[in-house]
């Protein structure tokens, strides 16, 4: 099983990022995804999920209306599109999959956002 994140660096404040998450090793359509995040000396934050078939989200306050997050379960990837980023938006951003009662993580992609 692996969860492999991609798309991180650095931004400006006010760029954009996709972050991808390639999944493998498990049948990636039948798990509800989620992106959490870590900022340093912060608690982890689940910032947005999505269902199995990709027809329900949910996202977090501090980012609703700028991040979105969709799947292609052809492709056994998930996706976050993150726009209009703020410097309070740097933190290692993680992948994860689930379905009860199992959850996988990814190993993280950093995030920082500065001018």
């Amino acid at each position: 099983v692996q969860l492999v994140e991609s798309g991180g660096g650095l931004v400006q404040p006010g760029g954009s990022l996709r972050l991808s998450c390639a999944a493998s090793g498990f049948t990636f359509s039948s798990y509800g995804m989620s992106w959490y995040r870590q900022a340093p000396g912060k608690d982890r934050e689940l910032v947005a999920s999505i269902s199995n078939a990709g027809d329900s989200t949910n996202y977090a306050d501090s980012v609703r209306g700028r991040f979105t997050i969709s799947r292609d379960n052809r492709k056994n990837t998930g996706y976050l599109q993150m726009n209009g980023l703020k410097p309070e938006d740097t933190a290692v951003y993680y992948c994860v999959a689930s379905r009860s009662p199992y959850t996988y993580w990814g190993q993280g992609t950093q995030v920082t956002v500065s001018s």
